[in-house]
């Protein structure tokens, strides 16, 4: 809006200076006209009323006084010439004095004598003013050519000019006021149209597929945005059908993968059990001197793998269970350093940055978290290492408790980043892959974060982030 205004204002005073020199010019030939006939036919009345015979040679004595009267009275300068182009008359008189006798050039002779109007009009410029003259033809009472006459006007337009720079300015002050009423009117209209759109778009960012999505609701919008509206909130109720499905289907797959990683739990120290029992059946003997011996080893086998299973069920077992939030009082200083204290390698360098760092949270799964990001470093340690290292440190981070354990291991594979808290993901040849998972949801319920970075060959460093209340 305001470019076209503006564009329109530049158009309408370009069009109104062309259009006001034009009528100016037009204004000038029509005075210059009307002052033409005027003159003209007081010539004509002089050559009917003198007494000399009307030719070339006896108008400067026909014109002799009168000429310059007739010049004051037209406001214009008279010149009259013969035929041939020589200034015979004149209304300036200094011409004379001068000996300023100017003929007319035979191209104007000529281009008069082949015009149709035999009349020519020529203008020039002269130190800013501008000359008009026209060119016509003297007759005698009978329409005989007796002479050439040549009038001319100086055309002042100043006052035009004045009165064109009065109108401009006006219409520059209608079209400044214009253009300040437009930037208001574009400002509070694009505000109106630009608010629901802002809405919208703040409903479209908050949009997620694991929460549920509030529709949009506006007050008597336009119909462009009322079909946007509806298009959203078609889209939010297809979205909660499509969240509800797909979460289904996780559950189930979930469920079937845990299944599988259940079974194939169990299936390890079931088969050492098998086959225990196959051999025990196989070479039993009552009467055998060593039969309670053997007994004895058979029954701690089969208790060995039954304890496996237990710890299996077990480990899926709490896996399952989302930990119980149990907030207390503690010192995260003292506790890490409990943590510690079962771990034997003397590579583990413990470097607290405060003293005394209290928070409310649950003491044995703090321990937990510590325990097992440490083992983690423990194991991930090449072998042959020639200077193992693992650093944890505990500091405070604005209101939170910042724990970092860093080791300087063979680090996470590129490939693995990616599946490192995901259940059942294990690097190593034995365990479940649960540690990880099940800490992350531990520190995801006191509402903490857990991140790592890791270089392949360099170490590794995990981040944990627990809110101190």
């Amino acid at each position: 809006m305001i470019l076209l205004i503006l564009l329109a204002s530049i158009l309408i005073v370009t069009v109104t200076i062309y259009q006001y020199n034009e009528q100016t010019k037009d204004y000038n030939v029509q005075r210059f006209g009307r002052k033409e006939q005027a003159t003209k036919h007081n010539i004509e009345i002089e050559l009917d009323k003198t007494t000399y015979p009307v030719t070339s040679e006896n108008l400067p004595k026909i014109f002799q006084d009168r000429i310059y009267e007739i010049a004051s009275v037209h406001k214009l300068t008279i010149s009259m010439y013969d035929m041939q182009g020589k200034l015979i008359k004149s209304s300036i008189p200094y011409n004379f004095d001068k000996a300023e006798d100017v003929p007319l050039s035979r191209k104007t002779v000529k281009e008069l004598a082949i015009n149709s109007n035999h009349r020519i009009l020529k203008s020039r410029r002269e130190k800013g003013v501008t000359y008009q003259s026209s060119y016509t033809y003297i007759n005698d009472s009978r329409f005989k050519r007796i002479g050439i006459l040549q009038l001319q006007i100086a055309q002042d337009n100043e006052d035009q000019k004045k009165e064109l720079q009065e109108f401009m300015s006006r219409l520059t002050l209608v079209y400044v006021i214009m253009f300040i009423l437009a930037i208001l009117l574009a400002y509070f209209l694009s505000s109106y149209i630009t608010r629901s759109i802002q809405t919208i778009s703040e409903k479209i960012k908050e949009t997620s597929l694991n929460k549920r999505n509030e529709k949009i609701t506006l007050k008597t919008p336009s119909s462009e945005i009322s079909s946007l509206v509806t298009a959203y909130n078609n889209m939010i109720d297809q979205l909660e059908e499509s969240a509800v499905r797909l979460a289904r289907s996780e559950r189930e797959q979930a469920w079937k993968e845990m299944a599988k990683q259940v079974a194939h739990e169990i299936k390890n120290p079931l088969t050492p059990m098998r086959l225990s029992v196959q051999s025990f059946e196989r070479k039993f003997n009552p009467e055998d001197p060593n039969i309670r011996e053997k007994l004895t080893e058979y029954s701690q086998t089969l208790i060995q793998q039954i304890d496996v299973m237990s710890s299996i069920a077990s480990a899926f077992s709490d896996f399952a269970k989302m930990p119980t939030q149990r907030r207390e009082k503690l010192d995260v200083i003292d506790v890490v350093k409990h943590a510690l204290d079962i771990f034997t390698e003397d590579y583990i360098e413990y470097l607290p940055e405060e003293t005394s760092l209290m928070a409310h949270l649950d003491k044995t799964q703090l321990i937990r978290i510590v325990t097992n990001l440490v083992k983690n470093a423990t194991q991930a340690m090449q072998k042959g290492e020639q200077k193992p290292k693992i650093d944890v440190k505990v500091s405070l981070d604005g209101n939170n408790v910042k724990i970092t354990i860093s080791d300087n291991g063979k680090g996470i594979k590129e490939e693995n980043k990616d599946l490192i808290f995901e259940p059942k993901f294990t690097t190593k040849t034995s365990g479940m892959g649960l540690g990880l998972p099940m800490i992350k949801k531990i520190i995801e319920t006191y509402d903490g974060t857990i991140g790592f970075s890791s270089t392949e060959g360099i170490g590794t460093v995990f981040t944990v982030i627990l809110p101190r209340t």
